[in-house]
């Protein structure tokens, strides 16, 4: 029994080696790929990987950098695989995180009570705001058949729309131009790590959020893969036909899923709101939702995969800046190459997915 186990296990770690494959090729085609494009504008391609390994990891200062952009993404990541693994593609988790931003930042204004009692609520808050946002897809989606990659994107305009009209019209700081809430309460925000790490300066913004991203990461493993909900939400995207047969409802699992990939979505905002800024700001966000697609597809769905894929895309958004003024390489370029590291990675996993075919 324990030698079957083993090989069991053998057999699953060699299946998810396999699996990250199409990945690594990626990776690795897209960094020959800026160096050729170097080698082309006549410029050393070594320079260029030096810069990357020098610019983010070569202080602990510079590698905290790397962790704080690469926390929203795991969020966002984990939203897009939970999603995935039940056979949903939710693409609103941009306006999920501006609901959950917001959400954050009035509770926090509004509400004085102690860190203890003030910071769960902060967060809870998010996140229910979060899973009301993706349920609305999602219970379209179970009810009506309406397709939740159309539903998402258009929710991704009402809420950004919303959110531009509460923070100018509504809810403005006094005094100020820039369109942003006045502060949420110190009770109410995440302290940064260098607080408690000596070899991070004060000035570096990686807070506690990097660690709740972590601990989303492993929760979401143990749920994905021990839990009876796991099981039922990866049945309804592998076979929805059998997961009805067995009993399984794969509209309630629709709506569920899209409200828990709403919630963790929201946590981004609340990385944003009580981490960095301590505040709601208009258009604050990058992109993140979107890039989360990216990291989920890199990472495989994986949530460790995920976690992975968010600190190389944290390293690129980071030496991005030094690229362009040390090579005079344009940003708008070296970004286009990481637009093309997904492309790459799609058609290798087509080419794969063909040859088993």
């Amino acid at each position: 029994m324990f030698a079957s186990l083993l090989r069991n296990k053998e057999s699953q770690a060699k299946h998810l080696f396999v699996s990250f494959i199409p990945s690594l090729l990626a990776i690795v085609g897209f960094f020959l790929l800026c160096g050729l494009v170097l080698q082309i504008r006549g410029q050393d391609p070594l320079e260029f990987y030096t810069i990357i390994l020098v610019s983010g990891f070569a202080s602990f200062d510079d590698f905290g950098y790397v962790l704080f952009n690469a926390t929203p993404l795991i969020f966002t990541g984990l939203a897009v695989a939970i999603g995935y693994k039940s056979g949903l593609f939710n693409i609103g988790c941009e306006g999920q995180l501006y609901i959950a931003a917001f959400a954050a930042a009035w509770i926090g204004i509004h509400l004085n009570l102690p860190p203890f009692l003030l910071i769960p609520f902060c967060i809870g808050g998010a996140m229910i705001a979060g899973a009301g946002w993706g349920a609305i897809p999602g219970l379209l989606k179970a009810r009506y058949g309406a397709h939740e990659v159309i539903n998402t994107i258009m929710m991704n305009f009402i809420a950004f729309a919303l959110m531009n009209y509460l923070v100018t019209s509504v809810y403005q700081e006094p005094g100020q131009m820039i369109p942003q809430t006045q502060q949420i309460h110190e009770a109410a925000r995440l302290p940064r790590l260098a607080s408690f790490l000596p070899v991070l300066p004060q000035s570096n913004p990686l807070n506690v959020s990097f660690l709740l991203a972590c601990g989303c990461a492993v929760c979401c493993y143990i749920f994905l893969t021990y839990t009876r909900w796991g099981y039922e939400l990866r049945l309804v995207g592998n076979a929805r036909d059998a997961a009805a047969y067995g009993g399984i409802n794969p509209g309630t699992v629709t709506i569920w899923v899209m409200a828990l990939s709403g919630a963790i979505a929201g946590l981004a905002g609340v990385a944003e709101v009580m981490g960095y800024r301590h505040r709601f700001l208009d258009n604050f966000s990058s992109g993140w939702g979107f890039t989360g697609i990216a990291v989920a597809l890199l990472g495989r769905n994986n949530p460790f995969g995920i976690l992975a894929a968010a600190i190389l895309f944290g390293s690129l958004n980071k030496v991005a800046l030094d690229i362009e003024i040390l090579l005079e390489v344009p940003r708008g370029l070296f970004l286009a190459g990481q637009g093309m590291l997904i492309i790459w990675l799609v058609s290798i996993e087509s080419i794969s997915r063909s040859s088993k075919d």
